[in-house]
């Protein structure tokens, strides 16, 4: 008996006809290409190991794209880059035991930025699992354990019919807001074993809304219109929720200023009158941001580097926007609405007042000009001069990747991203290495235009294997690397809290004859030539290495405290 709110899938005549036709020689890796085919996937990003072959050796089959880097971890934020510039899910191919645990700070930085990365991870046979005792090379007692803690979900398989279903379900939490990396985990003799399973012909994983509760943004809506200085909170969420042009829109109705967290840069224009910029780690927006009467925080968890080091003492009401229940109100009271960003923001305007504040972009224009001042004072010019080189080369519409370097520091507050999911960095984890195999993920995503990565010396080696990825694949990425011969934000924070830096100081390749022993073109540069330099890297076809000696110093961050 069907009900009127059944829904009955009956297969198409060529459905049918592939179920009854079978390719020979498929094996259960074949199942895991076909879905993912059938979920749409174009690329897979990964590293053959002993365990995952079976899967391997299906991709030899399938039209899918494969993109293997050298190291995991590599791979993994290749995969992290390409879901935050596509929007879709990035299938990631591990191995089992140290392939897999390798690419675990890939996936953290994935899980902290909220990109979604579906990583499908091999095991030991079904026999040896749970005993972690049976002597299986790669062999651990709980493989699950050590990405629960880590990833948004776990789907393990344990049988070849349980393949699709998996690898569906993960998609759809992958895709499903707050966007994630997500574990897939299938034993090698399930991904070995011929099947006769028909061919995978349907995959629906359409992502769940995350409508706003109406009742929230009303009462959200009337403490905006009312408010005598609302200001808003502009963070990652945004970008992610491609909602920069109704966070404009609703920025303007409610003349409210607007800051960006570094997350959530190039959400609102750099330049625009009610723009704040990026100035976080300054008192002087921390202080504007406190005295807000109704502060507006849409996609952001006001985490640590969001409230200048947990600084930030609000004397207003909150209305918090996010997509991560986990988030809402984890650092300061606000009125919590779990929510995609679009929606919350389509919501609040078709609800707010119009509201009329001439004065705003003079308070805007006071609090950056005593930034300003605080800046100019510190003997800055080099790292200041260093960043409108890096803007002055890079075309609007190219993404930059930027690493745990100080130039990144300084990117995060002073660069100006231009366009929405153009700059992208590490600081959700804060890892190291992120930013050159990041960037080979969006060139994979769109080789159309030329992509940047900033790293450090002590950065770049974490990823300098990547070269011959970036060769073999011929993708147009430049990689800028200063070279201050260390760890050079340890050792700024080593030499303030202690008088000296201990481990920090790295013996180093030079950089632009390694570059070349992998086929890729480099030069070294300096600061007055770097924006030629750079700019000419950038439009050579294929990959690229600028090399820039500098020892930079970072602006002195101010807390309300101080």
């Amino acid at each position: 008996m069907t009900h009127d709110h059944d829904v009955v899938l009956r297969p198409t005549a060529a459905q049918t006809e592939a179920a009854l036709n079978l390719t020979p020689g498929r094996i259960g890796g074949d199942l895991v290409v076909e879905t993912l085919r059938g979920l749409g996937a174009t690329t897979v990003f990964g590293l053959p190991g002993q365990h995952a072959l079976g899967v391997f050796d299906a991709l030899g089959r399938s039209d899918l794209e494969y993109v293997g880097l050298r190291v995991e971890n590599n791979a993994g934020f290749a995969a992290d880059a390409y879901g935050r510039i596509t929007g879709e899910a990035a299938p990631l191919l591990l191995s089992a035991g140290p392939g897999a645990l390798t690419a675990l700070p890939a996936l953290q930085e994935a899980a902290a930025a909220s990109a979604p990365v579906v990583a499908i991870g091999a095991q030991v046979p079904v026999r040896g699992l749970g005993g972690g005792r049976r002597g299986y090379l790669h062999e651990l007692r709980d493989q699950q354990a050590s990405f629960r803690d880590v990833v948004k979900s776990v789907h393990p398989v344990r049988a070849a019919s349980q393949i699709p279903s998996a690898i569906t379900a993960a998609w759809e939490s992958a895709l499903t807001a707050p966007h994630g990396p997500v574990w897939v985990e299938i034993p090698a003799d399930v991904l070995d074993a011929p099947t006769d399973l028909p061919v995978v012909t349907a995959a629906d994983a359409t992502p769940h809304e995350l409508v706003p509760r109406p009742e929230l943004t009303a009462l959200a809506a009337h403490w905006l219109s009312h408010a005598e200085r609302p200001v808003i909170v502009a963070g990652g969420g945004v970008v992610r929720a491609d909602a920069s042009g109704k966070l404009r829109a609703l920025a303007e109705r409610l003349s409210a200023p607007v800051v960006t967290t570094f997350g959530g840069k190039g959400a609102f224009p750099w330049e625009h009158p009610l723009s704040l910029q990026s100035w976080l780690e300054d008192r002087h927006t921390t202080e504007f941001l406190q005295d807000a009467d109704v502060l507006l925080v849409v996609g952001s968890g006001l985490g640590e580097l969001s409230s200048n080091y947990h600084t930030f003492r609000p004397r207003g009401r909150i209305v918090q926007i996010e997509a991560d229940l986990g988030k809402l109100e984890s650092n300061h009271p606000a009125l919590g609405i779990h929510a995609d960003a679009r929606l919350a923001l389509s919501a609040l305007l078709e609800t707010v007042e119009e509201r009329r504040d001439p004065a705003a972009p003079e308070r805007v224009r006071e609090v950056l000009d005593a930034v300003r001042a605080r800046i100019d004072a510190q003997d800055l010019d080099l790292e200041r001069g260093l960043l409108a080189s890096v803007r002055a080369a890079l075309p609007d519409r190219s993404p930059s990747f930027w690493d745990m370097t100080i130039l990144g520091y300084w990117a995060w507050s002073a660069f100006d991203a231009r366009r929405p999911g153009t700059m992208h960095s590490a600081q959700g984890a804060g890892g190291l290495g992120y930013a050159y195999p990041a960037a080979l993920g969006a060139a994979v995503a769109d080789r159309s235009r030329p992509v940047l990565a900033v790293s450090g010396d002590g950065g770049a080696l974490y990823s300098i294997a990547e070269l011959a990825t970036a060769r073999q694949h011929d993708l147009p990425v430049t990689w800028l690397i200063v070279d201050d011969g260390g760890y050079g934000v340890l050792r700024a924070y080593m030499s303030d809290a202690y008088g000296r830096a201990t481990g920090t100081e790295l013996a180093r390749p030079d950089f632009v004859a390694l570059a070349e022993s992998f086929g890729v073109p480099a030069r070294r540069t300096t600061p007055e030539g770097l924006e030629g330099d750079l700019r000419d890297a950038l439009r050579a076809p294929g990959p690229s290495v600028v090399v820039l000696p500098a020892v930079l110093r970072m602006f002195a961050p101010t807390h309300t405290e101080d």
